[in-house]
């Protein structure tokens, strides 16, 4: 349904290029004009996003047809010729986003002729009323609305809604603006207080996406239909399944819940929805629940590398401190609801633990999704192999979430095109400001230019070569009149970090956030982290891991592969006498191994055989594991 009328929107400087713009803030956010990231761990991913990830997924989307769903709709080729889940529209969607924040970042025209391009092969099939699926309210379909619990219609018109977001603050109107605006008023209409549908979406999504349209234009409807979906979840209106209502987050009122519960995708993105209404209504019940929630889940549910989600089986949270690393799920999605939940609560309350839960996900869930060509891609993030994987063909669509190797796509291939969305918006957790001054959260080489207030503009340029160096260097080219202050992030591990000030003294620099003097143009600040490798341990209610041990660097947490072993990891064990070894670039372990005998009953009052005697053996990022094919792997090293 193509329309040449225009809409009204709210986006000024202070929205432009952000995918969070919360109305109240500590901390407000920079948008992706105001932030480059020039190189480094990050440059490279942004790079390879825009070279190879976003075109490999749109290839994918139309090899699969579920682009072409669109097309079928308006032919009347449906439900005949559908193909994909009954969410595959949302892969569109998500693609669409990617496409608009690449092209706010880089004005890659012929990215934006692409975006444009299937922008009207969807608007082509919205329905007179606004109402836009490729898998409900046809002939021959079910009724639109008719299975809220698993149909996804909702969640797929969010991420409808999240396109149309991106494309407003980074071009302005256009098509796919109206689509999604049309979408999000016939939701209005249908749910809203007097609607004839009181329901909510199994799978959250709509909140977060209708709060930030409510941002993005002003009409109050898409804020107070928000918060109607927020305070109906939790009182049992989703049908009762086998996982039980805490899978839909459907047990506990949102704001009564003390921790994240259910399928951990689904958690995060309520969780994300629910902050940015507190902050818009002006909620402080509702935003110290969520971030108590959040702050919850981060000391008892999480995953060394960030993950969330222990059980396969809901692909949910596991009860506080079970974090079996073999049986991980850590959905790749679930990573980037973590960040995006996290970001928005760091700009509340300006806590750095929701910084360092951001860069421990980012380098060590996202990161590690994509393969190092970009055309490959984890769905699930276990951190433990026990069998080698299979080589995934290069056209073959993997079956299953937890494949063992990354696979070019997915029957449910949600986390590819979550990966580029987030990847193209990196620049945008880098920085924040405030009337008095620059946020530093997350550390890469970038360009940092903004005004503080009207008419007192700062110019900031990054070196580092962080996260392999722990070395910041931030450069004042242009400095606000009147004097200002730079608040740099020290990550919880950075024990013994410094700051050295542009008249030379240095000062210690305790975890958490440390604010000086902003230099005067031409002058630098410099962080000194002490990026080192490090035995990590668990806490004892990890049972687990248990007797095990971790090696991270900096925020990188470290594996062990058999490819470096030369046998199963299952042999190896640890000694931690003395701290692993850094040599020419890599971080060494002393590794024993003990013989693996076949048995015929795996129990017995005989102790283990005694291990040989230990050598050194590297260890590699976990973002980079089985990069060189298929192996055995732990983050969790037994030791001895």
């Amino acid at each position: 349904m193509p329309s040449s009328e225009t809409v009204d929107l709210r986006v000024g400087p202070h929205q432009h290029g952000r995918p969070a713009v919360p109305s109240r803030a500590r901390w407000r956010p920079l948008g992706l004009d105001e932030v480059t990231i020039t190189g480094g761990f990050w440059g490279d991913l942004q790079a390879l996003n825009a070279r190879t990830m976003i075109t490999h997924v749109e290839g994918w989307l139309e090899r699969l047809g579920w682009t072409g769903n669109f097309d079928a709709a308006v032919e009347g080729r449906l439900p005949r010729d559908r193909r994909g889940r009954e969410f595959s529209d949302s892969e569109t969607y998500k693609l669409l986003e990617a496409m608009a924040w690449e092209v706010g970042r880089t004005g890659d025209a012929d990215l934006d002729r692409r975006l444009r391009s299937i922008a009207a092969r969807v608007a082509a099939a919205q329905e007179p009323d606004g109402y836009v699926s490729t898998m409900f309210g046809r002939p021959g379909q079910q009724p639109r609305w008719s299975d809220l619990e698993w149909g996804h219609e909702l969640y797929c018109i969010g991420h409808l809604v999240q396109a149309g977001v991106a494309r407003a603050r980074t071009f302005g109107d256009d098509e796919i603006v109206r689509v999604a605006i049309r979408a999000a008023d016939l939701v209005c209409r249908e749910f809203g207080a007097d609607g004839p549908q009181q329901g909510v979406c199994g799978h959250p999504e709509i909140e977060v996406a209708l709060v930030e349209l409510y941002r993005v234009t002003g009409e109050r409807r898409y804020l107070d239909q928000a918060r109607l979906f927020v305070e109906r979840r939790g009182h049992g209106v989703l049908g009762e399944i086998d996982f039980g209502p805490q899978y839909f987050q459907d047990d506990v009122p949102v704001r009564e819940a003390t921790v994240l519960d259910g399928h951990a995708v689904r958690a995060l993105y309520l969780a994300s929805g629910a902050a940015d209404l507190a902050v818009e209504d002006g909620d402080d019940e509702l935003l110290a629940a969520v971030t108590g929630q959040v702050l919850t889940t981060l000391a008892r549910r999480t995953y060394l590398t960030g993950g969330m989600g222990a059980h396969h089986e809901g692909e949910s949270f596991g009860a506080d401190f079970e974090l079996p690393p073999d049986r991980s799920y850590s959905e790749t999605c679930a990573g980037i609801a973590s960040v995006m939940t996290n970001h928005r609560l760091l700009l509340q309350d300006g806590d750095a633990r929701h910084a360092d839960a951001v860069e421990r996900t980012l380098y060590n869930v996202v990161a590690t999704s994509p393969a190092q060509d970009g055309r490959a891609f984890y769905y699930t993030n276990t951190l433990h192999q026990r069998v080698p994987g299979r080589e995934v063909a290069p056209d073959e669509v993997s079956p299953r979430a937890a494949s063992s190797l990354r696979a070019p796509f997915f029957a449910v291939s949600c986390c590819p095109t979550n990966v580029t969305r987030t990847v193209a918006t990196l620049g945008t957790y880098v920085a924040t400001v405030d009337d008095d001054g620059v946020q530093l959260h997350q550390y890469a080489p970038a360009t940092v230019r903004t005004e503080l207030t009207a008419g007192r503009a700062a110019a900031l340029e990054v070196t580092t070569a962080y996260p392999h160096d722990g070395r910041v260097t931030v450069r004042a080219v242009e400095a606000p009149a009147g004097g200002w202050t730079l608040t740099l992030r020290v990550p919880a591990w950075a024990q013994g970090a410094s700051v050295t000030l542009a008249d030379g003294t240095s000062q210690a620099a305790a975890p958490g956030y440390v604010a000086v003097p902003g230099p005067a143009a031409g002058q630098e600040v410099v962080l000194d982290l002490p990026v080192r490798a490090r035995w990590t341990f668990a806490d004892p209610r990890v049972d687990a891991v248990r007797g095990q041990v971790a090696v991270e660097r900096g925020p990188l947490v470290l594996a062990l592969e058999s490819t470096d072993l030369g046998q199963d990891v299952a042999a190896a064990v640890v000694t931690t006498d003395a701290a692993p070894v850094e040599r020419d670039g890599a971080v060494l372990v002393p590794v024993a191994t003990r013989p693996l005998p076949d048995v015929t009953w795996p129990f017995g009052d005989d102790p283990a055989p005694a291990p040989d005697a230990p050598r050194l053996v590297p260890l590699v990022p976990y973002h980079a594991w089985a990069e060189r094919g298929p192996s055995t792997m732990r983050v969790w090293l037994p030791t001895v």
